[in-house]
């Protein structure tokens, strides 16, 4: 669960903050916005980075506390180039870590920079070490138990500095990684990039589809003289097409059928996805209906929805 609103440190609210993330009214150049990720080994910290990777950020991980201003100099100099960088700080950088709370501390003087933690209990921790048969990065010679007490006691005063404390213990790694996009992605992004991509049988399946639909079951405008030149992107082979028995009972059918699964494939954080729509040469009929599968799946909730024709103008 969220335990902390994201807000600066000093508590100003979000409208005193620009939608770049910096300070509004005080002289500063825009230069975007700064995530420092850190929390305890097994907590979720290369999930969350690889989420926040998906959604545009660019991700440095294990950076020692030093090199964040570098890191800073080189965002403001790039402009717009790294509009969005996240940084995972963690333990695995041994004494250069504890710098982490006085470099927050200065480069919070500069500019805004938001801080998530990410935490689990003890219990889980254990289990999610024994689980992966590695050890705790900071146990040495005693327990796993042993290294998360200590990383514990070296991690409060970067704990209470946090913006974000994320406790992770009833996540799994799908679940997780759906809570960082909802924090940290861009307002009304899409949460899933589904491609309707028709193609023609005869030219073999295409190797990345996740569903393939057969329109081979409606006549072939193929064997019409006066449309076998045009393709599906012309109106008289949609008409064609569309006026068949089933094909509105389909196209209807597969877009209502195709809601829920693409709901499921948020939740499970499955960002991308290809529905491939054939017909013999994907020329005319599989062209019209992906086009058409398209219109009617365009409004869904968090999908943005591209059409791609494999096969046309292949013949």
């Amino acid at each position: 669960m969220v335990m902390a609103e994201v807000t600066g440190r000093d508590g100003t609210a979000e409208s005193d903050v620009g939608e770049d993330g910096s300070r509004q009214g005080n002289g500063q150049k825009s230069a975007g916005e700064v995530l420092i990720v850190t929390g305890m080994s097994g907590a979720g910290r290369s999930t969350a980075a690889n989420a926040l990777e998906d959604l545009g950020w660019y991700v440095v991980d294990n950076l020692p506390p030093q090199m964040l201003k570098p890191l800073l100099d080189l965002t403001e100099l790039a402009a717009g180039v790294l509009p969005r960088v996240a940084v995972v700080v963690d333990v695995r950088g041994r004494d250069l870590f504890s710098d982490l709370p006085e470099a927050m501390r200065a480069l919070r003087e500069r500019r805004q920079i938001r801080l998530m933690f990410l935490d689990a209990s003890d219990e889980v921790l254990v289990r999610r070490f024994e689980a992966v048969r590695r050890p705790h990065p900071l146990q040495g010679d005693g327990t796993i138990l042993d290294g998360i007490r200590l990383e514990r006691a070296r991690l409060t005063a970067v704990r209470e500095s946090a913006d974000v404390i994320m406790d992770t213990s009833t996540y799994n790694i799908h679940q997780l990684a759906t809570q960082v996009s909802d924090l940290f992605s861009e307002e009304n992004a899409a949460r899933h990039t589904l491609t309707i991509l028709s193609f023609g049988f005869k030219y073999g399946l295409p190797p990345d589809a996740d569903l393939v639909a057969d329109m081979r079951f409606l006549p072939n405008p193929f064997w019409n003289e006066g449309l076998r030149p045009l393709t599906g992107e012309d109106a008289d082979v949609r008409e064609f097409v569309l006026a068949q028995e089933g094909a509105e009972d389909f196209i209807a059918a597969y877009a209502a059928a195709l809601r829920p699964v693409l709901a499921g494939y948020q939740r499970e954080n499955k960002r991308h996805s290809v529905v491939a729509v054939g017909c013999t040469g994907g020329k005319h009929r599989s062209v019209v209906m992906a086009r058409e599968l398209a219109d009617r799946l365009a409004g869904v909730p968090g999908v943005a929805v591209r059409v791609k024709h494999r096969d046309l103008g292949r013949e």
